[in-house]
């Protein structure tokens, strides 16, 4: 518990999401409204709200929005407009810290994905859009031993690995035979540390994700220089 805020995650909300998994149609969870307000919502919001100064210690410049619309939490209701997954809610829950500038540019963030058995902490940026994951490969070909200090930093390997998509060919403009190719080739600038679920409901859930957070400076100060958006 920080400030008297968050009492943790509790198992019932991975019990609810194990269920709206077996149940995920219109009148089930309508059925069950109540229990997701209480259960998942709730919990998650109040999580948001106690991670203000914790986030700011990490980095002053990302949001910890506690709102039910619009803010860090995302919403259950799944778009199923374009993918082939028609089910219409989200069986995890997903927050993410945005950049101040997030809504302007494309910037990276911090995000805590919970789902029965597939729970993690990711920091980075994902599907930047070609000008901005252009500007993080110049950035990464013109100072190479800033990139590498940055993505080798210990701390931030002993909790994190990189992830995401990458090209199978050389991005244009750089060799295959550059010596930091397999970096260039990155189309997501992610870094993921997995969780078991008892991680995820211990007390100090909140306190131990900042500080996984915070071992992700070096690799964010990065792509945030690169990206001319304040870290």
């Amino acid at each position: 518990m920080t400030d008297g805020k968050f009492a943790g995650f509790q198992p019932t909300l991975l019990k609810f999401l194990r269920q709206l998994r077996k149940n995920n149609n219109r009148d089930w969870f309508q059925t069950h409204k109540s229990r997701y307000d209480s259960e998942v919502l709730e919990p998650s919001l109040s999580f948001i709200r106690a991670s203000e100064r914790p986030l700011a210690k990490v980095s002053p410049h990302f949001c910890a929005v506690a709102q039910r619309v619009g803010g860090s939490l995302m919403r259950v209701y799944r778009d199923t407009r374009f993918g082939k997954d028609k089910t219409p809610y989200k069986t995890n829950v997903g927050i993410q810290f945005r950049h101040e500038l997030g809504r302007d540019v494309h910037a990276p963030g911090f995000y805590i994905h919970i789902e029965p058995g597939e729970c993690f902490l990711g920091a980075g940026i994902w599907r930047p859009d070609s000008k901005s994951l252009g500007k993080i490969r110049d950035a990464i070909d013109e100072d190479a031993t800033r990139w590498k200090r940055a993505r080798d930093n210990k701390r931030f390997r002993d909790q994190f690995d990189l992830a995401g998509d990458s090209l199978k060919t050389s991005p244009r403009g750089y060799e295959k035979d550059h010596p930091l190719i397999e970096d260039l080739r990155r189309t997501d600038f992610i870094a993921v540390t997995r969780l078991d679920e008892q991680e995820v409901l211990d007390p100090q859930f909140l306190e131990n994700a900042h500080g996984t957070f915070a071992a992700s400076r070096p690799f964010m100060r990065f792509l945030c220089d690169a990206l001319t958006v304040p870290f």
